[in-house]
């Protein structure tokens, strides 16, 4: 049987592919490109142009794409020993490889000479954008390195690959290795119905009586908020809190505290390698930011606007946990008293608006939203190879003709790595034959699935999220980008690639969207108007905290990667950055670090500010619609042709001033956040 990875499709075969098929792909298609490199530098036409330079090697990338993404999705989303090991052992081959594309001297004096030449005049933005930023990729390589140091490069690349992928499995590893099995009821007090039959259909599954708690997000989430069981709640929280660490029960079972201290040393002298002082420096290369005080100093000044609200957050907080007999208000009790408080104030709970939330009014609400805003239809494939069950397939259709498709994989389970994510499947790009590819995205989240013969009720964080990463999903499918290195999220800097997702979140809080979002799953009936006013009073509800919590984390992986390693610890600069920015205390067992892949298995070192420097954008972008109407379609084709459709074209900034009229204010995402004025 011929390798499925090899041969061409139209959607990955995921039902056809084995863990043997990986490597055996992987090699055939470096050697094969290899091959083809040599053949094109060793015979250098006249003039290099953007036909016989640029396009064979996206041809190259796309073949090579096309077997890796379906790998790389199904790691993530089935892992398996087998494909793990697999997957694993084709890093080292992929990292030698892409170090041997950067540090290529004769693909270099190519690309050189295109842009020196009277060629370079004649391409337009996007392939000049492309060209300059490949040139500066090159010097990121290590292409100006003597042959020593550009080997100690590969070397460090190839280490580092292999460590992230460590620090992932093994915070998958460590979140599947605890559960709690419960018998007695009464341990399960303050759980809501949904909670109780998840846990139900947990312990089934395992073939056990009773209940099982486990660390994924939607079995974590419930005990924090609703039970009443002051002891259960510290021992989830401390399990959650020491994943992968060198505390709490699994202590040193998976610990990512020795990862953590070979990637920092390892990131540091990388940085030094290309001549940046430090890793921070390195990562702003290719941001929007300029600088690493102009990133801290952005952290640090929102935080400064920020605390005294969150001070006010948690003192409403103790003086409410008081009243109920919690004088000494502990980490594992802010979720339950938040969620409490909330009702006392508002009235309102997650659980009382999940009814309103199915799944599937949710996805058609959504889809009728952008279809007012940018003009395309959305419509399910109910017939294609899928990878689980759970695995959806749509199409993005647009005057009778499809642009693009997304999968979409929404519920938690055993071997799916935990959050929410958007991955390109396939680029849109012009093909040398004329011929348009079209864009294809994996969309996956980690929902409460289905339980007791209901649909799928979505909590509204989980709402949220959705819209997140279907932001991202338009940005990828709505492109008009036709080179590959530019096309969707391609090429666009990192700290404004959160904006598309973020934006598209707002439409959650209007009046006009929540009405074609959510129906009640029951009656059909819409969202009640009283539960409307309760749920937008409480929009804002300790948005103080919520502000600090993610500058915390943004100050933590800055002020890492900021400082010369190994001159402190993660746990001393966490614990610094607490010091400073925190106002809830948390226990000296805690180790957020060990599971905080976004920075150290992730794309986000030194990046993870982007989250609060692209809701700067996300909101003032949003404000011209609150001036000319959320649902308005002009708005919505501008916005679409000025910052969706033009991908990594543009310099980000340019983009968003060609959308909003001039540079953004921070003053909309204060507004939005309800911290204006002064702290109560």
């Amino acid at each position: 049987m011929p390798n499925p990875l090899l041969q061409p499709y139209d959607l990955p075969p995921f039902a056809e592919i084995r863990a043997e098929h990986v490597k055996p792909a992987i090699e055939q298609i470096l050697a094969d490109n290899r091959a083809q490199l040599d053949a094109l530098l060793a015979n250098p036409p006249a003039q290099w142009t953007w036909a016989n330079l640029i396009e064979p090697q996206d041809d190259m990338g796309e073949r090579l794409g096309r077997a890796w993404s379906p790998v790389s999705h199904l790691n993530a989303v089935m892992n398996s020993p087998e494909l793990r090991e697999a997957y694993e052992s084709c890093l080292p081959l992929l990292s030698q490889y892409y170090t041997e594309m950067g540090q290529n001297q004769a693909l270099f004096d190519a690309y050189q000479q295109l842009a020196d030449s009277d060629e370079f005049a004649k391409l337009d933005t996007a392939q000049q954008t492309i060209l300059e930023h490949a040139l500066r990729d090159f010097k990121l390589s290590g292409i100006a390195l003597p042959p020593e140091q550009q080997k100690r490069y590969g070397e460090l690349q190839m280490r580092l690959s292999e460590l992230q992928s460590t620090f992932s499995n093994q915070v998958l590893d460590a979140t599947q290795a605890w559960t709690k099995h419960i018998t007695d009821a009464a341990q399960l007090d303050g759980l809501p119905e949904s909670a109780l039959a998840q846990a139900k259909q947990a312990a089934e599954a395992r073939e056990l009586d009773g209940w099982l708690i486990t660390l994924e997000f939607p079995s974590y989430f419930p005990v924090m908020t609703y039970a009443s069981d002051r002891a259960l709640r510290q021992e989830v929280y401390t399990a959650f809190c020491t994943r992968a660490s060198d505390q709490g029960p699994n202590a040193g079972q998976f610990d990512n505290g020795p990862i953590i201290d070979e990637i920092l040393v390892l990131r540091q002298e990388l940085a030094e390698l290309l001549g940046f002082a430090n890793y921070a420096e390195l990562s702003l290369a290719t941001k929007m930011a300029e600088s690493t005080d102009q990133v801290l100093g952005f952290l640090r000044d929102l935080g400064e606007r920020s605390k005294p609200f969150a001070q006010q957050d948690l003192a409403a907080l103790k003086a409410f946990a008081a009243e109920q007999g919690c004088d000494d208000l502990q980490p594992w009790d802010v979720g339950f008293y938040s969620e409490q408080l909330r009702q006392q104030r508002y009235a309102i709970s997650q659980e009382m608006l999940r009814p309103y939330f199915p799944v599937d009014t949710v996805i058609n609400g959504m889809f009728s939203i952008v279809q007012k805003l940018y003009g395309i239809e959305l419509r399910e494939v109910a017939e294609f190879e899928r990878w689980h069950k759970d695995a959806r397939l749509f199409e993005v259709i647009e005057q009778g003709e499809v642009i693009g498709r997304f999968f979409l994989d929404l519920y938690a389970r055993a071997n799916k790595r935990g959050g929410a994510w958007m991955d390109g499947c396939r680029d849109r790009r012009l093909l040398p034959d004329g011929a348009l590819q079209r864009p294809i995205a994996y969309l996956v989240c980690n929902f409460t699935p289905a339980v007791g013969g209901k649909p799928a009720l979505l909590t509204y964080d989980e709402v949220t999220t959705l819209f997140h990463e279907f932001g991202h999903g338009l940005h990828h499918l709505l492109t008009r980008v036709n080179y590959a290195s530019a096309s969707g999220i391609n090429g666009v800097a990192w700290d404004a690639v959160e904006l598309p997702s973020q934006f598209m979140e707002n439409w959650c809080w209007e009046p006009d969207g929540l009405a074609l979002i959510s129906s009640h799953y029951e009656t059909g009936e819409p969202l009640p108007q009283d539960l409307l006013d309760k749920m937008l009073a409480a929009k804002n509800f300790q948005s103080g905290l919520g502000m600090l919590r993610q500058i915390e984390f943004s100050l933590f992986d800055f002020e890492l990667h900021v400082r010369k390693q190994p001159e402190l610890s993660a746990q001393q600069v966490l614990d610094q950055v607490r010091e400073e920015i925190a106002v809830i205390k948390v226990p000296s067992f805690n180790r957020f670090q060990n599971g905080f892949s976004h920075i150290f298995a992730g794309g986000y070192a030194a990046g993870y500010y982007s989250y609060k420097w692209a809701e700067v954008l996300s909101a003032d972008a949003f404000s011209r619609f609150e001036e000319e109407g959320v649902l308005n379609a002009e708005t919505g084709r501008a916005f679409r042709d000025n910052i969706l459709a033009r991908g990594g074209s543009e310099a980000p900034m340019a983009l968003f001033v060609a959308f909003r009229g001039r540079e953004p204010s921070i003053d909309p995402l204060l507004r939005h956040s309800g911290l204006t004025g002064e702290a109560a």
